[in-house]
């Protein structure tokens, strides 16, 4: 069985930092050692899919690379992740009847993450990312037919797996890795960063922790990439700019803790937007489990404990977080009837159903029953929804729900509904890039050999990230690294 992100909150998180998370210590930094243990033409720093996309463009344009991970597994956030991946791509909206292009994608973007985001790198990703989905297919991911409106996405151009989760990517990729030789070694934790001097020169390798207190020096001849992820496992770190998210759960994996970013700030990397922080629904306050009954968005309302509706299902994340954070207890329900319980099942079946099972998904024949299994006020929720069914006729929602979403009513028994609450999701903010995927430095300079791409950069995604964008980020930038660390450009 596949382990998406949806299913695994991170219990146990790596050490949190002694320091103030955006400054690297005295000892974090490496002096250049007089002799290296082994040598590459470029090292990547992580495994996810903004890793081994880098990873495997280097190794196929003819550099000596290696991809080294700190986890015992390859994967990191991808591999737990959903999987939705967003791209304006023509065949596709054509036959969805959806008018969309990669100008509206960007514009989008942009404006869904105030404008705070980079226009030039913003534009490079949408232009770049229908040619990610075909580099996936040639390394051998197949996609679901059809696109869709994800959670967050704010827009129809979201496109899964066969598989329905970001381990489909993995799968592909690392089996890709072996047909062409580029090796990827876990449990090899990246550092410290070495740069010819700590604030200026080219960067010339890494130090790796090989466990058991041993470590050695790597040197990268062409360029180092760094595609660790970003923060959203390290409590400490995000609470540092978001005291709000303290005590929530998380939806990354134990690794997502940002110690690469810290080297990349110890020699001079720039580092912005580091409080933009995404939160999800996901695990409720006090349960360890949950469904997913909302990534259909045209199919579900949210309801908060009062049984009334409390915002427009298809906002962006940033204004769901506060509106939900603001709720009795944080925890919410999303409830949906027969058919949206068929649609969310094309992506989260599994889970789904085992969620009936555990007692964190509960169905009923009537909107009255299920709000009694729920403890919603039942009268308050059949209003809400009889309201609700009546804007899907007039096309207007009060709260300022699209037109595109009100779409489908809720009146197909049975009905469902469970409780969510807000966790951790993603990082926005990061290493400073430009549109070839190079760090910049806090006087606006390049570091010369060194790359970032995925969670580990920010200026892509603004102060809020698009549903679906993280993984088009992932597959489109960490393939630009790659090749530019592999040539030089």
């Amino acid at each position: 069985m596949t382990i998406n992100r949806r299913q695994l909150l991170a219990s146990s998180i790596i050490a949190p930092f002694a320091s103030l998370p955006s400054l690297a210590s005295a000892a974090d930094l490496c002096s250049v050692p007089q002799t290296w243990d082994k040598t590459y033409d470029v090292i990547v720093i992580g495994s996810g899919g903004a890793g081994l996309s880098a990873g495997i463009v280097a190794k196929e344009k003819g550099a000596n690379t290696v991809v080294l991970e700190k986890l015992p597994l390859p994967g990191g956030n991808t591999m737990v992740s959903g999987g939705g991946l967003n791209a304006a791509i023509e065949a596709d909206y054509k036959k969805a009847g959806v008018k969309d292009s990669p100008q509206l994608h960007t514009e989008q973007t942009l404006a869904a993450g105030d404008n705070r985001a980079d226009p030039e790198l913003v534009k490079t990703l949408c232009e770049k990312v229908p040619e990610s989905v075909e580099w996936l297919k040639k390394v051998g991911v197949q996609f679901k037919p059809g696109i869709y409106q994800i959670y967050g996405g704010l827009w129809p151009r979201c496109r899964n797996p066969v598989g329905q989760s970001g381990g489909d990517y993995i799968k592909a990729c690392t089996q890709y890795a072996k047909k062409i030789g580029l090796p990827i070694l876990t449990s090899h934790k990246v550092t410290s960063i070495i740069r010819e001097k700590p604030d200026s020169g080219r960067v010339l390798g890494v130090e790796v922790d090989l466990g058991n207190g041993k470590k050695e020096y790597w040197k990268a001849n062409k360029g180092v990439v760094a595609a660790a992820g970003g923060f959203a496992a390290n409590p400490e770190m995000c609470a540092f700019f978001d005291p709000r998210l303290t005590k929530l759960n998380t939806t990354n994996q134990p690794g997502s803790t940002g110690e690469v970013l810290k080297a990349i700030q110890g020699i001079n990397g720039l580092a912005v937007g580091m409080d933009y922080i995404q939160c999800i629904p996901w695990t409720a306050p006090g349960y360890k489990h949950t469904a997913d009954i909302f990534q259909a968005i045209e199919y579900t309302v949210f309801l908060n404990k009062e049984g009334k509706r409390y915002v427009a299902e298809d906002a962006r994340r940033d204004v769901i977080r506060d509106a939900t954070l603001a709720q009795t207890d944080q925890t919410v329900f999303p409830v949906c009837d027969a058919d949206g319980f068929d649609k969310n099942n094309e992506y989260y079946n599994e889970m789904n159903h085992r969620a009936l099972e555990n007692g964190t998904l509960f169905k009923a024949d009537t909107i009255e029953e299920l709000a009694k299994l729920i403890n919603l006020p039942p009268k308050e929720m059949a209003q809400t929804i009889k309201e609700y069914n009546e804007m899907v006729d007039s096309k207007k929602d009060p709260l300022g729900r699209s037109e595109l979403m009100l779409s489908h009513k809720i009146v197909k028994a049975p009905f469902y509904a469970g409780p969510i609450g807000m966790c951790r999701h993603h990082t926005m903010g990061g290493a400073k890039i430009n549109t070839k995927a190079q760090v910049i430095d806090r006087d606006g300079q390049v570091i010369p050999d060194l790359y970032a791409a995925g969670e580990i950069t920010g200026g892509i995604h603004g102060s809020n990230r698009v549903g679906g964008n993280a993984i088009a980020d992932i597959f489109t930038f960490g393939r630009i690294a790659g090749e530019n660390a592999a040539t030089g450009s």
